[in-house]
This record gives C-alpha cells, structure tokens and sequence, in this order.
C-alpha cells in the first residue's frame, strides 16, 4: 500500500528568528518513498541540513520577520501490516545490551527513572520479564491515563502524568518509557505519521504521533501505549530520549504557531 503524508505548519516571527526542524521521514524509511518530503517555505528561504546524534534528519532555516508556511507532501511505500507482535521476545541483562542501547536505559528529561523506580518495581516486578513485561507497561498506561488536548502542556513529565492520571499521546510515551527504563529496558521515544488506516476514524484533528521502542530479543519493537493494538502505517520521523531530542521544531526567538495541518491517508488505487 501506500500512504500520502505532509504538514503545513504556519508561524509568525517578530525579527529573522533561527528554528532546526525536525520534520523529515527517518532514514530507515528511505527506500520506501516514493515521492520525496521536500520541506517547501513560503517565503522561499535557504534551507541546510545536518544529521544529530541520534541519527535524525534536521534542516536549519532562519525564518524573515511575518509569516512563513513550512510545508512538504509525499508519498510512501508501506507494507500494510500492522505492528510486528512477539511475545517471545526476551528481555537482555544490563552487561549484555549493546553499548548503544545504554543510553534508553538512563532518565532524561520527561522521563524521571529515580523518581518512578520504586512504583515501577511494585507494578511489574511479578510479571515475567521480556515482551509480557513491556505489554503490562503497555496496559497500565493506556488505563492510567486519560485523554485529552486540554490536558497537554509542554512541560509535562512522566511523574506528572503518572500522578495527574491525564495526557496526550507524548505523556503515554514518556510513562511507558519510564517504566521501562527502571526495571532495565531500554527504550526510546519515536515520532512519526500515524493516521486512521484499518481503526475507525479519530474525531480529533489529525497530528503528529509519539510512541516507543523497546529493545527485547537483540532488536528494537514497537510499542503504542496511547493505541495499546497493533497499527497500520507507523511512519517514522525522528528516535531520541525523549520529545526534548525530537520536537518537530527548536525556535531561537518569539514566535507564534498560528495553524498546524497534518495529515496521514492511504492511497487509494484507481481501478
């Protein structure tokens, strides 16, 4: 199958004002894109790019003073299976995990390890370790938190969700993770496309969506707290600790976001 994917993003800068944008298709999906995500501004301004550290596609810009539309549209190649399940998968020792998993074994900043270590070991000490373990993360997330646009600020950590019992899809992730990462998980946060491909329609506007991977079994598994079932069309933008690694942008100046439109719809084959 394939998938139409894009965004239009508008902002309004007072003076020329730097961002890093961190809104280009993860370079796993490479050979699956069919026409390319271009990032389009209007006005036109020069755009150059840079891999961080963990691997994610940034461009920089220097955004002129009024508005400027930060567009792209493109089209992917998909399997169209839903998320691989494998409850088979085991859970590492810390001194067995490669050296570039330990990183998601340590708190950042919305994902509070010393603060949540004691509830997670009450929580899910007793479930048997690997792929059942995440899965009852996973569970109890998606009952604990409840819902909501209006519950969501910027600031919002792990703990906060955790005690609030409210979220969005970020404060699910930056939970689950946590969770993960105390009972030594690795697991780090991912930002993508996720549209309403095999689920009824969601009555929210469409937006960008976070979830995880865990490593279990020598690999890296999805996982979707928010969801909590196997989805359809999970496209990958940007992995890092936490959102603070992978925001869609870091603006260096007054701004305002005064409309963002995303969208994520099957292609529909012309008979």
């Amino acid at each position: 199958m394939q998938i139409h994917v894009g965004y239009e993003l508008l902002y309004q800068c007072p003076k020329p004002t730097p961002m890093i944008l961190t809104l280009n298709l993860h370079f796993t999906r490479a050979s699956d894109v069919v026409i390319a995500d271009h990032i389009i501004t209007n006005p036109p301004v020069p755009i150059t790019a840079y891999r961080d550290g963990f691997g994610n596609w940034c461009s920089r810009i220097l955004a002129p003073p009024g508005d400027i539309l930060i567009s792209t549209s493109a089209i992917v190649n998909d399997t169209g299976l839903p998320d691989e399940v494998d409850t088979m998968a085991v859970q590492h020792a810390v001194e067995d995990l490669p050296a570039e998993t330990l990183v998601f074994l340590l708190g950042s900043r919305y994902c509070e390890t010393d603060r949540l270590s004691e509830a997670a070991w009450a929580l899910f000490g007793d479930i048997p370790s690997g792929w059942p373990r995440v899965k009852a993360i996973c569970d109890f997330v998606h009952s604990h938190i409840t819902f909501g646009y209006q519950h969501a600020r910027v600031t919002k950590t792990a703990y906060e969700a955790f005690y609030e019992h409210t979220g969005v899809c970020r404060d699910y992730t930056h939970l689950a993770i946590t969770f993960c990462r105390c009972l030594n998980i690795p697991a780090r946060y991912c930002t993508g496309y996720l549209g309403d491909i095999g689920v009824p329609a969601a009555p929210e506007p469409m937006d960008f969506s976070a979830w995880f991977e865990a490593y279990l079994g020598g690999r890296w598994h999805s996982f979707d707290p928010r969801n909590n079932t196997p989805r359809i069309g999970r496209i990958l933008i940007a992995q890092g600790r936490d959102a603070a690694d992978v925001p869609i942008s870091n603006v260096f100046g007054a701004n305002i976001l005064k409309s963002f439109k995303v969208w994520t719809d099957e292609v529909k084959v012309q008979c």
